[in-house]
Parts: structure tokens; C-alpha cells; sequence
């Protein structure tokens, strides 16, 4: 079901203070720089700030485990118990998320690349 951990979202309350931080922790230039979103490809992995996710209930960092069929892994999440917490949802260019919560209110992340 899962191809591995492929995106960790941050929220963050300022966005200028958060690139610095995470330019210099992660040692790259933002591949996307918003005022909605900043991005950074490491090795292959999507790190993200968010500066509206404390809005959008995010208490820490999401990881997002990659998925073929985002709509059918949310499901079998459901089924086997979890609860939903952010609906699908295309963030650009048809890439698609979405986050439930287990049983012990761990929220899980997925993502479907475009």
C-alpha cells in the first residue's frame, strides 16, 4: 500500500524565521518559495512549511507516506479503524493528500505525486 515516507510538512507561524531555520539545518535553496508554501527537495525527500497549518489543526510535523491510489489507501485506513482529519485534496498539479488519525490521535499523512 505504502511506497515509503516521501513528505514531512512543518507548520509554521512565521515564514521568513522558518526559511532561515530550515535553510540552514537542510543546506538548500526552497524549490517552491510562497506565501502559502515553502518547499525543499533533500535527496528525494519534500520538506514543507506551512504557514497556515496550525490553522488547519496541525499540532507538529506530518510525514506523508506515499501512496498509488490515494483514495483507496484512505479507505482501508478508514475501514481498519482510523478517522479522517483532512479530507483528499489536489495541493497543485494533481498531487493529491490527505490525513487521518489512529486510534491513539497519531495523524498519518498520504500523498499521491501528480
Amino acid at each position: 500500500m505504502a511506497n515509503g515516507i516521501k513528505t514531512i510538512i512543518y507548520p509554521v507561524q512565521d515564514l521568513a524565521k522558518a526559511k532561515a531555520v530550515f535553510g540552514a539545518l537542510l543546506g538548500v535553496e526552497p524549490i517552491m518559495d510562497e506565501a502559502y508554501y515553502v518547499g525543499y527537495d533533500v535527496d528525494g525527500l519534500d520538506v514543507g512549511l506551512d504557514p497556515h497549518g496550525h490553522r488547519k489543526g496541525m499540532t507538529g510535523p506530518v510525514t506523508y507516506w506515499q501512496v498509488d491510489d490515494i483514495k483507496s489507501s484512505v479507505q482501508a485506513l478508514l475501514d481498519a479503524g482510523a478517522q479522517a482529519q483532512q479530507e483528499i485534496g489536489d495541493v497543485g498539479e494533481g498531487k493529491l493528500i490527505a490525513t487521518v488519525k489512529d486510534a491513539d490521535g497519531n495523524v498519518i499523512g498520504l500523498v499521491q505525486p501528480a
